[in-house]
């Protein structure tokens, strides 16, 4: 999994997109929707969520009454998987400054962010959809 210091936009909106899906339950909500809720365009969250899609984790319809919807339960569908669906998986973190003269590789602080990383990474593992769901109404 790449570094979540260093995640893309892609990988922010995939997470959020989840989110809201996790939220809707059995209701489809089409790319048009959750971009414009989300204040992206409409084009851009179509792909993000075909992404999703083929890394199995959303299911999509096509037609008037179309609409994405979570492949699974929201309580068993990780943050982690979310963000690797987009980023891939990376064995090393890099670093999240991204300056020339650091390659992350003997860097002064490598040692110190690859223990950011395992750390957030271990928390996005054991994190649920529905956890964050709960979480913004209020309810954990």
């Amino acid at each position: 999994m790449s570094s979540i210091l260093r995640s893309s936009d892609a990988a922010r909106l995939a997470m959020h997109a989840a989110v809201k899906l996790a939220g809707a339950g059995a209701e489809r909500r089409s790319a048009v929707v959750l971009a414009r809720e989300l204040g992206v365009s409409a084009a851009h969250m179509a792909k993000v969520l075909g992404r999703l899609e083929k890394a199995g984790l959303v299911l999509g319809t096509r037609g008037p009454n179309g609409g994405y919807v979570l492949a699974r339960p929201a309580r068993e569908v990780t943050l982690a998987e979310v963000l690797e669906a987009i980023e891939g998986s990376s064995p090393e973190p890099r670093c999240p400054f991204d300056i020339p003269a650091c390659d992350g590789n003997g860097c002064l602080l490598a040692g110190f962010f690859r223990g950011v990383d395992r750390k957030v990474a271990a928390r996005l593992s054991r994190t649920c959809l529905s956890d964050v769901h709960l979480e913004l109404r209020g309810v954990k």
